[in-house]
């Protein structure tokens, strides 16, 4: 066998996925995949659970939207996006979580430079620390804020920015000034925003996971005077490539070998290493874009499947000096993806008169060989640089890999039920709150007394009451063990 019989090169793009050391899937079960994805993209309902279409494709080619009115937002939100103005602000906050704040994290760390408009920064948790930490660092008067939240309800969104709008009256000054939304037409934080500088919207047809081509990924790069229209380019040009047939179409030939190294049920790990440190966000990033989407305890007829892929990864050769001497002499449950760029960057002398890229290049390949004998899987893909156009080819492959791979194992890539049930859960912990704390009273008692009360039980009980101890809103007697600690009214 030649070394590049399993080499995937597109000259137009640069983009090349070599699959030489990776395995190989069985080529006859992968057509009807592509043209189920073919579907989705002409339109079809994508998820049953919502009865919506999945479009996430139309954002970076509008003519392939199904409808006139599906092509018209699209290019409305584009012109919105290139009427936005800074004004005199000079950093902007982006409130979001998960979808809402991944996909503009990976690109600021790819994109950054020190000549930007302006520089970016995120709320992306509940944290009260991290609200501090972050708006301390800001200036509310040169800061611009996008909150960013399809439903316009996400507990954690609120939460950063009603801490962000305090903090903006605390300086007297007002959100409606220096507030951006994007959100959903109609949604709580739409009818919130109303005065805001402007609004954007997310479409009910794009998922969190997959709108980083949409205004939750364009506004903060047009902010920040990076290539949104590269980025949109980038992935255009790679869904052409992946609508190709199985043998042509890197999309396809990726999942396959996710599907032959897993055993078609994620048994080995997908690990990310990219060998440039602009992509070292990259592994977080897939990790929401592969595990939420691939994640499920169902299949699409109902049967119990608890299918997934773990995806995890920081950066080469970074990981040589950490968890890689597992993936190669530990346990067999890995897959390792060597990710590197063409172009190097600048010339830097290094050790024994090489440059710098040299032992960059020499880690990939040291790695790929240690791997190899092993006897472990690896792959290797290329994209010319750290642009905004190859950032958008890699968001652009792995979203379409992972609507492939769910074709193949016949689950819901767009659903996230085990999602909802935690948002449940803290929801029932609020409430158990709320009771436990109106069960406080002078006279010192268990957790266990107190949930008996408060219709809750015992551990979660203690758990809140500790809580509430630590934040103030309860006295704490400490007992010989846990369920033996007393707690009253403050």
């Amino acid at each position: 066998m030649a070394f590049d019989d399993r080499m995937l090169r597109d000259p137009e793009t640069g983009f090349l996925l070599d699959l030489s050391r990776a395995p190989e899937d069985d080529p006859a079960a992968w057509p009807a995949c592509i043209a189920a994805l073919q579907a989705l993209e002409a339109g079809a309902i994508a998820n049953p659970d919502e009865g919506r279409q999945v479009g996430h494709y139309w954002l970076r080619d509008p003519e392939l939207a199904p409808s006139a009115g599906q092509r018209a937002a699209i290019e409305g939100a584009w012109a919105g996006i290139e009427a936005l103005e800074l004004g005199a602000h000079t950093d902007v906050l982006l409130v979001g979580i998960g979808g809402s704040a991944l996909g503009p994290q990976l690109l600021r760390a790819a994109l950054a430079t020190p000549r930007d408009t302006a520089k970016l920064h995120f709320l992306d948790n509940t944290d009260p620390e991290g609200f501090q930490r972050v708006l301390g660092s800001l200036t509310p008067h040169r800061t611009l804020a996008l909150v960013v939240s399809k439903s316009g309800g996400t507990v954690e969104t609120r939460n950063a920015m009603l801490a962000t709008e305090a903090w903006y009256g605390a300086a007297g000054t007002c959100i409606s000034d220096h507030g951006i939304a994007i959100t959903g037409e109609g949604s709580r934080l739409d009818q919130h925003a109303a005065a805001w500088r402007a609004r954007l919207p997310v479409w009910d047809w794009v998922g969190g996971r997959t709108s980083v081509s949409g205004p939750v990924g364009l506004v903060p790069m047009a902010l920040c005077g990076w290539d949104w229209r590269g980025l949109l380019a980038g992935a255009r040009a790679m869904d052409a490539l992946t609508r190709l047939p199985f043998g042509e179409n890197p999309a396809a030939q990726l999942a396959a070998s996710w599907y032959a190294a897993g055993a078609g049920r994620g048994e080995k790990a997908l690990v990310i290493e990219p060998y440039r440190d602009r992509l070292s966000l990259l592994g977080r990033y897939l990790q929401q874009l592969v595990m939420e989407s691939l994640g499920k305890r169902l299949d699409r007829n109902g049967a119990v499947v608890h299918q997934g892929l773990t995806v995890y990864g920081n950066k080469g050769s970074t990981d040589q000096h950490a968890f890689m001497q597992q993936v190669r002499d530990g346990r067999d449950d890995a897959f390792v993806h060597l990710i590197e760029t063409t172009s190097q960057g600048p010339a830097s002398p290094a050790d024994g008169g090489h440059d710098a890229s040299d032992h960059l290049l020499g880690f990939l390949l040291g790695t790929r060989t240690a791997l190899e004998e092993a006897g472990r899987p690896s792959l290797t893909l290329r994209v010319p640089d750290t642009s905004a156009h190859s950032i958008g080819m890699l968001i652009a492959l792995f979203e379409r890999a992972v609507g492939l791979y769910a074709e193949r194992i016949d689950i819901n890539a767009y659903h996230q039920p085990g999602v909802e049930a935690g948002k449940r859960g803290a929801k029932a912990t609020l409430a158990a709150l709320t009771r436990i704390r109106n069960e406080l009273d002078g006279h010192p008692r268990t957790a266990g007394e107190i949930a008996k009360t408060a219709s809750c039980a015992p551990d979660v009980a203690w758990r809140v009451l500790q809580h509430l101890a630590a934040t103030g809103r309860a006295d704490l007697t400490p007992g010989a063990r846990p369920s033996a600690d007393a707690f009253r009214s403050v």
